[in-house]
């Protein structure tokens, strides 16, 4: 092999690992974040569940960097803004994001 040849190939295997480690890097959380979260939908889950007008096991919720997801269906309006307002009371949560939906009979 030339001199040329040699040089192009680690030149590119390097700028492909730079790229795959840059990559890798930014999704990468702590077990701490992740631990964090996982008690978050914990909390917001049980809060939920102690609110006995709102169908809580209709309700999905999912947790990331302490912002909640809340989804699923329920039967009014009125349970969606008791839900996003009983998880926003939640210690750890900072935003709620309400993916519910009214199901229509």
């Amino acid at each position: 092999m030339n001199l040329k040849t040699i040089l192009a190939a680690t030149l590119l295997a390097s700028s492909s690992l730079l790229a795959v480690g840059c990559a890798h890097q930014s999704h990468e959380r702590s077990g701490g974040q992740v631990f964090d979260d996982a008690a978050t939908t914990t909390k917001v889950r049980t809060a939920l569940l102690a609110e006995k007008d709102v169908k809580s096991f209709d309700i999905s919720v999912k947790t990331f960097e302490g912002t909640v997801q809340l989804s699923g269906f329920v039967d009014s309006q009125w349970q969606i803004d008791k839900a996003v307002q009983v998880a926003a009371a939640v210690e750890g949560v900072q935003h709620v994001k309400n993916d519910l939906v009214h199901k229509t009979n």
